[in-house]
């Protein structure tokens, strides 16, 4: 018997729901459940072939107990050795290297010295930084957010020098993002399940909530079917097999706005029924094509391009058939007129003790999603 288990925390409709799909199924030999753990031992089996991972980013323990299931074959989804390396610039710039629209994105030191650091630690930061070439290439409004983080945590939306140096100042010892801002007329939240299947859904982020999957844009079958492709460039190369992707469309260019949720939002009372159905399904049907395709006592994780490239050799860029998607289609909203940057003369007078002496400062913050 080979067992999917199901590894969750404070979410109580998608677990539960994701069970009883792979059980109703009644597949010979494969049986799911919650995780159960009493002990951890090193390099012992779990009792698990497949282990859904919703909680593991928020609980370190479980996270090295999913790196010791893996090492004695569990598949574990999604890869927790490359989710623990993950981060959200670095996503950017493959998204650069694979040919798929992102916003201009800058990194930017912490505003505080880390922990256990001084000013001799940060003798290779030029001072002072670029930071008029910077402002001048995201432009004005952008978006400050953590380089790392998830969620809406720490996102500062920003219009000028004076609120970049508010903000700043905020995040401590946080290393943050500068991002354009991408004023869009669409934006769509894209689940994208064992980076086969694809679900489009019309998403508007200005809204409540609990209303903003209730949106209707009206994009072309050529523009989902290039937001279809995306989607799953993005996860082939990341090598994950549970995500969520967002677009927002400015000019019919479709940019990947947050491409870094291992363990997206399926609550039915947020997605709605019609999509909560569609991933407890498209789910279900992965973990249990991943169990029967277990071996135990091998490496069954899932490694994105990038990894392979590196080891094997070949191209980071994946190659995407199109599969088709489950889209939705309505009207679109106006787009406002981008604000153009400002100089940063007074830059170097401002900015924080990290950034002007390749010096000094404490702690660090998070920004919109990316």
């Amino acid at each position: 018997m080979k067992k999917i288990g199901i590894l969750f925390g404070q979410e109580n409709t998608f677990p539960q729901a994701f069970i009883d799909r792979v059980n109703s199924k009644n597949i010979p030999g494969i049986v799911a459940e919650a995780v159960s753990i009493d002990r951890v031992i090193q390099g012992a089996a779990s009792d698990y072939a497949v282990i859904i991972d919703r909680i593991s980013q928020d609980v370190p323990f479980y996270r090295a107990f999913l790196k010791n299931a893996a090492m004695s074959g569990t598949a574990v989804i999604n890869n927790p050795f490359w989710w623990s390396a993950d981060e959200k610039f670095f996503n950017n710039a493959l998204a650069v290297k694979i040919g798929v629209p992102v916003p201009k994105t800058a990194l930017l030191p912490s505003f505080e010295h880390p922990t256990d650091t001084n000013s001799n630690s940060f003798r290779n930061l030029k001072f002072p930084m670029a930071w008029e070439e910077i402002f001048q290439y995201t432009g004005w409004p952008a978006y400050m957010k953590p380089h790392a983080g998830g969620g809406w945590k720490n996102v500062y939306k920003l219009n000028n020098l004076e609120d970049f140096y508010r903000a700043h100042g905020e995040t401590h010892q946080l290393v943050m993002m500068l991002q354009e801002e991408i004023q869009f007329q669409s934006y769509y939240r894209c689940y994208c399940i064992g980076q086969q299947d694809v679900l489009i859904m019309p998403y508007e982020p200005r809204n409540p909530h609990h209303l903003r999957y209730q949106a209707n844009f009206d994009d072309s079958p050529e523009l989902l079917a290039r937001i279809e492709r995306h989607v799953r460039e993005l996860n082939v190369a990341l090598g994950y097999d549970f995500n969520t992707v967002e677009f927002a469309v400015r000019d019919g260019i479709p940019y990947a706005i947050d491409f870094c949720n291992p363990a997206p939002d399926a609550d039915v009372h947020s997605v709605g029924e019609e999509n909560f159905n569609w991933v407890v399904e498209a789910a279900a049907n992965m973990a249990i094509r991943r169990a029967q395709a277990q071996k135990p006592g091998q490496d069954n994780l899932t490694w994105g391009t990038m990894i392979r490239a590196g080891v094997e050799g070949g191209s980071v860029k994946p190659s995407v058939e199109p599969l088709g998607v489950n889209a939705y289609s309505a009207k679109s909203a106006p787009a406002k007129k981008a604000a153009p940057a400002k100089k940063a003369a007074e830059v170097a007078e401002k900015a924080s003790p990290v950034a002007k002496a390749g010096g000094s400062a404490k702690k660090a913050g998070t920004a919109k999603k990316a």
